[in-house]
Protein backbone atom coordinates (compact mmCIF):
# COMPACT_ATOMS: atom_id res chain seq x y z
CA UNK A 1 0.00 0.00 0.00
CA UNK A 2 1.11 3.94 -0.58
CA UNK A 3 1.47 5.87 2.59
CA UNK A 4 -1.17 8.30 1.16
CA UNK A 5 -3.11 5.18 1.37
CA UNK A 6 -2.06 4.00 4.59
CA UNK A 7 -2.52 7.70 6.14
CA UNK A 8 -6.33 7.90 4.73
CA UNK A 9 -7.07 4.53 5.92
CA UNK A 10 -5.47 5.99 9.44
CA UNK A 11 -7.80 8.86 9.41
CA UNK A 12 -11.08 7.10 8.57
CA UNK A 13 -10.87 4.26 11.71
CA UNK A 14 -9.83 7.77 13.79
CA UNK A 15 -13.51 9.00 12.62
CA UNK A 16 -15.71 5.72 12.64
CA UNK A 17 -14.20 4.90 15.89
CA UNK A 18 -16.34 6.03 19.02
CA UNK A 19 -15.14 7.81 21.99
CA UNK A 20 -15.00 6.00 24.88
CA UNK A 21 -13.74 8.44 27.40
CA UNK A 22 -16.33 11.38 28.44
CA UNK A 23 -15.49 15.02 27.73
CA UNK A 24 -16.64 16.48 31.23
CA UNK A 25 -13.33 18.09 32.21
CA UNK A 26 -14.14 21.08 35.09
CA UNK A 27 -12.83 18.38 37.94
CA UNK A 28 -9.34 17.15 37.08
CA UNK A 29 -8.22 13.25 37.15
CA UNK A 30 -5.63 14.52 39.89
CA UNK A 31 -5.27 17.70 41.85
CA UNK A 32 -7.55 19.42 43.97
CA UNK A 33 -11.86 19.89 43.04
CA UNK A 34 -13.38 23.30 41.67
CA UNK A 35 -13.70 25.27 44.89
CA UNK A 36 -17.39 26.28 42.91
CA UNK A 37 -18.47 22.27 43.18
CA UNK A 38 -17.53 22.23 47.28
CA UNK A 39 -20.33 19.86 49.27
CA UNK A 40 -23.34 21.84 49.32
CA UNK A 41 -22.30 24.72 46.42
CA UNK A 42 -24.89 24.77 43.34
CA UNK A 43 -24.67 24.58 39.85
CA UNK A 44 -26.86 24.84 36.76
CA UNK A 45 -26.76 24.14 33.01
CA UNK A 46 -27.48 21.98 30.56
CA UNK A 47 -26.94 18.35 29.92
CA UNK A 48 -24.60 17.76 27.39
CA UNK A 49 -23.24 14.44 27.97
CA UNK A 50 -24.53 11.09 28.97
CA UNK A 51 -22.00 8.63 30.27
CA UNK A 52 -24.49 5.51 31.53
CA UNK A 53 -27.69 5.39 33.33
CA UNK A 54 -26.78 7.21 36.46
CA UNK A 55 -23.71 9.53 34.98
CA UNK A 56 -24.06 12.68 33.06
CA UNK A 57 -21.74 16.29 32.15
CA UNK A 58 -23.71 19.71 32.87
CA UNK A 59 -22.35 22.54 31.08
CA UNK A 60 -21.43 25.21 32.98
CA UNK A 61 -19.93 26.94 30.25
CA UNK A 62 -19.56 26.49 26.93
CA UNK A 63 -16.41 24.29 26.80
CA UNK A 64 -15.67 20.85 27.68
CA UNK A 65 -13.42 22.57 30.58
CA UNK A 66 -16.42 23.61 32.29
CA UNK A 67 -18.52 20.37 32.04
CA UNK A 68 -19.27 19.10 35.35
CA UNK A 69 -18.91 15.42 35.76
CA UNK A 70 -21.99 14.26 37.75
CA UNK A 71 -22.96 11.16 39.33
CA UNK A 72 -26.52 10.89 40.08
CA UNK A 73 -27.10 10.65 44.00
CA UNK A 74 -30.36 8.90 44.33
CA UNK A 75 -30.21 6.55 41.58
CA UNK A 76 -28.21 3.52 40.88
CA UNK A 77 -28.74 1.96 37.29
CA UNK A 78 -26.95 -1.30 36.35
CA UNK A 79 -23.79 -0.52 34.54
CA UNK A 80 -23.50 -0.66 31.04
CA UNK A 81 -22.44 -3.96 30.22
CA UNK A 82 -25.22 -5.63 32.91
CA UNK A 83 -29.12 -6.36 31.60
CA UNK A 84 -30.92 -3.05 31.80
CA UNK A 85 -27.66 -0.89 31.02
CA UNK A 86 -28.19 0.44 27.59
CA UNK A 87 -31.78 0.55 28.74
CA UNK A 88 -31.12 3.23 31.60
CA UNK A 89 -28.53 5.20 29.68
CA UNK A 90 -31.45 5.53 26.95
CA UNK A 91 -33.76 6.50 29.05
CA UNK A 92 -31.68 9.13 30.98
CA UNK A 93 -31.02 10.45 27.44
CA UNK A 94 -34.54 10.65 27.06
CA UNK A 95 -35.35 12.21 30.08
CA UNK A 96 -32.17 14.76 30.93
CA UNK A 97 -30.17 15.67 27.60
CA UNK A 98 -30.26 19.11 26.02
CA UNK A 99 -32.70 20.34 29.51
CA UNK A 100 -31.26 22.11 32.40
CA UNK A 101 -30.38 20.89 35.73
CA UNK A 102 -30.08 22.23 38.70
CA UNK A 103 -27.92 20.34 41.08
CA UNK A 104 -26.50 20.22 44.48
CA UNK A 105 -23.08 19.09 44.52
CA UNK A 106 -21.89 16.24 47.38
CA UNK A 107 -18.65 14.58 47.51
CA UNK A 108 -16.18 13.90 44.93
CA UNK A 109 -15.66 10.48 43.49
CA UNK A 110 -12.78 10.48 41.34
CA UNK A 111 -12.96 13.10 38.82
CA UNK A 112 -16.84 13.43 38.75
CA UNK A 113 -19.24 15.10 41.91
CA UNK A 114 -21.85 13.25 43.37
CA UNK A 115 -24.72 15.42 43.11
CA UNK A 116 -28.60 15.33 43.65
CA UNK A 117 -30.31 17.22 39.96
CA UNK A 118 -33.42 17.95 39.87
CA UNK A 119 -35.41 18.79 36.13
CA UNK A 120 -38.37 21.60 36.53
CA UNK A 121 -38.15 20.59 40.46
CA UNK A 122 -38.44 16.74 40.21
CA UNK A 123 -34.84 14.48 41.26
CA UNK A 124 -33.68 13.05 38.06
CA UNK A 125 -33.56 9.61 40.43
CA UNK A 126 -37.43 10.18 40.78
CA UNK A 127 -37.68 10.65 36.71
CA UNK A 128 -35.80 7.67 36.19
CA UNK A 129 -38.27 5.73 38.52
CA UNK A 130 -41.14 7.09 37.45
CA UNK A 131 -39.89 5.96 33.47
CA UNK A 132 -39.33 2.88 34.68
CA UNK A 133 -35.95 2.00 34.76
CA UNK A 134 -34.93 -0.73 37.66
CA UNK A 135 -32.26 -0.03 39.08
CA UNK A 136 -29.40 -2.12 40.38
CA UNK A 137 -26.19 -0.61 40.01
CA UNK A 138 -23.37 -0.90 42.88
CA UNK A 139 -24.57 0.96 45.68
Amino acid sequence: MTPAILAAAFLASLIATPALADPCKAIPDRGPMPTYLAAGSTFTGPVSYIGDGDSLCVSVGPSPDEWVEVRVADFYAPELHEPGGPEAKAALERIVMGRTLHCTAGRRSYDRVVARCTLDGVSVGDLMRQAGVQEGGRR
